[in-house]
């Protein structure tokens, strides 16, 4: 090797290690800065022309684990769904509060069947029958006061729904901006390198907020897309995350697929191409803090209500519902008559048969005096099977309506008389029993029903209009009847003629056995039973029930968001083993380079001096 070759050899290492001296420089410099990546020289062995060769920096290799990225956005998006999840859970057993404390449901229906239980030993009592309606009144607003806080949690997450929304489309816009800036740039240049930094931070950014997948393609432009398939950013592009803004939220505030029915705040996603996608719809997210949003407000929080207004609605047809059996018709063929003249819009008319199988089956008839809202809406294997018709259109129609819903059942109905129905068998299938549950409307009838609880100031009766059913937020509106509070003593006295004899606590008793021992069937869209078996309690029982069942959720949210912590931390100390700034390493790596540095200076400093010994021999 020539002096002139190791001279340009050594003068390269110079170069070479001053290049590494600026990356170590900025390693330092940037180990607290948040997303950024270790670098490293990229190196490359440079031909000199002669004997040996030289080193030449050609950029930086970021320290980066691809796959280990990956896992990690997909656990940042699982963590912040977690979270969310279980920060409102947490409120919402909040609002049950602790079982057996002060202001709960539990407590508040306790207090009331204590109060009608002693009232049973001394029904006559002025005393006793205020405290029995001041308990009364108590629960009725404890469930309104419920219903007001599940309404305030689904607002809340409605509203995150669209600060989330304005945050995403801030992370989109930056990784498309950032994809035209690194556009044509190489992979190791330094200024791509901070670039594809600050596109990593914005990614896992959004992560937070809705599941993403990312494909980088060779001009390492990022590709963001869901993991249902839809692309969020694409080169310089990007979609627009489109919230809606619904305001307050109330029972009746459901989301529906047509935006002129929806009463939520809608959620869309603007391709770049102008088309519109329904997020909500499509289940276009499955994780992040918008995806947990999406599920408390559309389903966990409604269900919640649900509970709460099933509880309203027993609480009122339990007290208030009278069941009339049905007579016996001689035949053949053989079956029942019923009287429809006190069946109001919600209430029904029950049948039960046996089919050639000798298989049981209900039916429930509900007078349905809404057009709009028919036909009936029964889900698959439900028992009892639901069946709408207008009683108010008349009995002739009534008989038509039947015979058309049930006549392949082997079913015939028939109108003798006035507001009667009759139902017979056939070779086909036997009647079994029938009857009616109508709705007591006044105070004293000769029963011990008692329309204690009403929808503000009206009957509830379960009536079905196209609105929806009467049961929806009825925990928000239920009441303690006016006409009761005017007169406690319809407490005690349930007949005017002959009148309710003193110390009578007949009532009293049967309002405490409705509420104690009592048994009903509950909808199963309060996560209790199925359709085809639904739970089947007393309401005391199933208050518990649904509290508990919130608690055990609360617990589980508590969990997962633990166990989901666990696994993001873990992830992101194997990502910053490789990717994040190692003081030590980089202390190390400078002691190199300063030999390295020594070592080419000394070799040029070697050559300067044969050099100059050269020169002057040659003189």
């Amino acid at each position: 090797m020539g002096l002139s070759s190791a001279l340009a050899t050594a003068m390269s290492g110079l170069r070479s290690t001053q290049a590494a001296l600026s990356i170590i420089s900025s390693n330092v410099g940037n180990a607290q800065t948040p997303g950024y990546v270790a670098q490293n020289p990229n190196q490359i062995e440079v031909g000199s022309g002669g004997f040996g060769a030289s080193v030449e920096t050609t950029g930086v290799n970021r320290a980066l684990d691809l796959f280990v990225q990956g896992q990690l956005r997909t656990e940042i998006g699982g963590g912040a769904y977690a979270d969310q999840i279980n920060n409102i859970l947490s409120q919402l057993q909040s609002v049950y509060g602790t079982p057996g404390g002060d202001g709960t449901l539990e407590t508040a229906f306790g207090n009331f069947t204590s109060a009608l239980q002693s009232l049973s030993t001394n029904p006559g009592n002025g005393s006793a029958q205020s405290v029995a309606l001041s308990a009364a009144q108590s629960l009725a607003q404890q469930l309104n006061a419920t219903t007001q806080d599940i309404q305030s949690l689904r607002t809340n997450v409605d509203q995150d729904i669209g600060t989330s929304a304005a945050k995403a489309n801030t992370d989109l816009k930056q990784i498309a901006q950032l994809n035209l800036q690194i556009q044509g740039l190489s992979p190791s240049d330094p200024q791509a390198a901070t670039l594809m930094d600050q596109r990593d931070n914005a990614i896992s950014d959004l992560a937070k907020l809705v599941d993403v997948k990312v494909v980088t393609d060779p001009s390492n432009q990022a590709s963001v897309f869901t993991t249902s398939g839809i692309q969020l950013v694409g080169g310089g592009y990007a979609s627009q995350l489109v919230a809606g803004s619904q305001g307050a939220l109330n029972a009746g505030s459901l989301y529906n697929s047509n935006p002129g029915l929806s009463g939520v705040s809608s959620l869309n996603i603007r391709l770049p191409s102008g088309a519109l996608i329904d997020a909500v719809g499509s289940n276009a997210f499955s994780s992040g803090q918008i995806a947990a949003d999406i599920k408390l407000r559309d389903q966990t929080l409604v269900q919640a209500q649900t509970q709460v207004d099933q509880l309203a609605a027993t609480l009122a047809s339990s007290l208030s519902d009278v069941t009339t059996a049905g007579t016996a018709v001689t035949g053949p063929p053989a079956g029942f008559s019923v009287g429809t003249s006190n069946v109001l819009p919600g209430n029904t008319i029950n049948l039960t048969y046996t089919d050639s199988s000798n298989a049981q089956h209900q039916i429930q008839i509900v007078n349905v005096t809404d057009p709009l809202a028919l036909p009936l809406q029964s889900p698959a294997g439900a028992n009892p099977q639901r069946i709408g018709i207008n009683l108010s259109l008349g009995m002739a129609s009534a008989v038509t309506q039947l015979n058309a819903a049930l006549g392949s059942a082997g079913l015939t109905f028939s109108n003798p008389s006035g507001s009667t129905l009759n139902v017979v068998g056939s070779s086909s299938a036997t009647v079994n029993a029938a009857s009616t549950i109508t709705t007591t409307q006044a105070l004293a009838t000769g029963s011990p029903q008692l329309p204690l609880f009403t929808d503000a100031n009206a009957l509830y009766t379960g009536q079905i209009t196209s609105s929806g059913p009467q049961m929806l937020g009825l925990a928000g509106r239920i009441t303690v009847n006016p006409a009761v509070l005017a007169n406690r003593s319809a407490l005690s006295v349930y007949s005017t003629s002959p009148a309710t004899p003193s110390g009578d606590n007949t009532r009293s008793d049967f309002l405490f056995s409705q509420l104690t021992s009592a048994t009903f069937s509950f909808s199963p869209q309060t996560g209790l039973g199925s359709a085809a078996q639904p739970f089947k309690s007393t309401v005391s029982d199933y208050l518990q029930q649904f509290i508990s069942q919130q608690s055990n959720s609360a617990t589980l949210a508590k969990q997962l968001q633990q166990g989901q912590s666990v696994v993001v931390s873990t992830l992101q100390q194997k990502f910053d083993s490789t990717s994040a700034v190692n003081i030590d390493t980089e202390m190390s790596n400078l002691i190199q380079v300063q030999n390295t540095y020594a070592a080419n200076a000394h070799v040029m400093t070697v050559v300067q001096s044969m050099m100059q010994t050269l020169l002057q021999a040659q003189g």
